[in-house]
């Protein structure tokens, strides 16, 4: 009887632990997370446009202020602004090509073409040791060329040149992102970039 209800009692504890832990994730979860509309089993290496938004750590102004409806960037603002922009330089392989981009006080909003290349071209030729045999690539491999990879690489330049110069610095852990369809869609997210400081008052992001 004694191990019987010690055995309850065990499984009891756990189970008011399962509901506390649950309810403390509940409270606190989401709170200054970007919300993910990334299309389950989309490809994201594949050649198209993308529309990218980064946060600063619990939005912190890190980046700078808006003063007279105009950015002026911090330090590490500036960091950020100069590493975006050799994006594409850095990765010749994928083939990129930057649009508008704009680092606010405590976010990044940025547009990025990926183009045709060997990791996102589907149904090329591959020749292999048998002339008869002919294999063909996919556009799932590999992985690490997409915008994940390169939205991480941007993040850590960042984060490591704010290091070597002690600057206090962090960056959200996810990122949002939106694929771009046809000129309108192109035409009004760079209107929205370029309009950002103007509009800073009435920003979502403004905290």
């Amino acid at each position: 009887m004694i191990k019987r209800n010690i055995a309850l009692y065990f499984l009891y504890f756990r189970y008011m632990m399962k509901i506390g832990t649950s309810a403390c994730r509940d409270k606190y979860k989401n709170k200054y997370r970007i919300p993910s509309n990334r299309l389950i089993g989309y490809n994201y290496n594949t050649n198209g446009c993308y529309y990218i938004t980064i946060c600063t750590k619990n939005r912190e102004h890190y980046f700078g202020e808006v003063v007279c409806h105009e950015m002026q960037l911090s330090e590490i603002g500036e960091i950020a602004k100069l590493e975006w922009s050799k994006t594409a330089e850095l990765r010749p392989d994928m083939n990129l090509r930057l649009d508008e981009f704009i680092v606010m006080p405590n976010h990044f909003h940025g547009i990025v073409f990926i183009d045709d290349n060997q990791y996102n071209m589907v149904n090329v030729p591959v020749e292999t040791q048998s002339i008869a045999s002919l294999h063909y690539k996919n556009s799932f491999s590999p992985q690490s060329k997409n915008i994940s990879s390169i939205i991480r690489g941007f993040k850590s330049a960042v984060t490591i040149c704010a290091r070597k110069r002690d600057i206090i610095f962090a960056w959200q852990e996810r990122f949002h992102d939106v694929i771009i369809h046809g000129d309108d869609d192109l035409n009004r997210v760079r209107a929205y970039i370029l309009d950002n400081p103007q509009n800073w008052d009435k920003d979502n992001y403004n905290e």
